[in-house]
């Protein structure tokens, strides 16, 4: 497998081949630099937040089953990971023929996240906590592929609005995630330099962006759709779950 071939899904009853919980800070493809004092903490949405990755899978693979698509298993599941909405609205009509134009294919499958939404999103153990904990040691944003509706649903449920004052949504900076464009976007919004930022990260494209962006970015990988190894033998530090986080910065801090 090539370093830039994604994984299959993890299964059950497979393991990770590479240790999360404990990664070396040396290596010449580390970043080499590492924060001191951190000026602001940016982090990912889907998979990091929000254990939502499955949901937006499931609603895609309905949309594209009633409209006449294909859905190519896991290729797909892949593919669409980080893209922007309008991305993945005009791949699921191109490539895998889903017969409705992107901006119909964005509507249905928007509504249908709003929809699975309704009783909350599906928040992961510690994470508001985690957001909140950061937020008073310096700036935090959020960077997503999700659309912004879905972005600030989530942040008016939790009641983060009032600390996250930076919330983008790469459909409005550019391309899409490996893109550096939402990470620096949210740099750039927050007022500081991209290399002094820690980014919060789970997926293969979304590390890719963050480390495309300069930043130093803490992996979260996502156990449902694991990242590609290599790609995270590049972060600073892996954890198994976003409350670990304030440890971490800690832990960075003191370098």
């Amino acid at each position: 497998m090539s370093p830039d071939e994604d994984p299959p899904l993890r299964q059950p009853d497979q393991r990770f081949n590479v240790d999360f919980t404990e990664t070396s800070l040396a290596g010449p493809d580390r970043p080499g630099r590492y924060p001191g004092d951190v000026d602001a903490v940016v982090f990912d949405l889907d998979g990091v937040l929000v254990d939502s990755e499955r949901t937006w899978d499931e609603v895609r693979r309905s949309v594209t089953a009633e409209h006449g698509g294909t859905w190519d298993g896991e290729h797909t599941t892949r593919a669409l990971m980080g893209m922007s909405t309008p991305e993945w609205a005009e791949y699921l009509a191109t490539d895998r023929g889903v017969r409705l134009s992107p901006d119909k294919i964005a509507q249905l499958v928007v509504d249908g996240m709003v929809r699975r939404y309704a009783e909350g999103p599906p928040l992961l153990p510690g994470a508001v906590e985690a957001v909140r904990a950061t937020a008073q040691r310096c700036p935090v944003a959020i960077a997503s592929s999700s659309p912004p509706a879905l972005i600030a649903e989530v942040l008016r449920v939790t009641g983060l609005d009032d600390v996250v004052k930076v919330a983008l949504s790469s459909e409005l900076t550019g391309a899409g995630k490996p893109a550096p464009d939402v990470y620096l976007a949210a740099a750039k919004d927050l007022g500081v330099d991209p290399a002094r930022c820690v980014a919060v990260e789970d997926s293969t494209n979304g590390i890719r962006s963050a480390l495309n962006a300069g930043m130093i970015v803490v992996a979260v990988p996502n156990e449902h759709f694991p990242p590609d190894p290599a790609v995270v033998a590049r972060a600073a530090r892996v954890i198994t779950g976003v409350r670990e986080l304030p440890v971490i910065l800690d832990l960075l801090s003191a370098l």
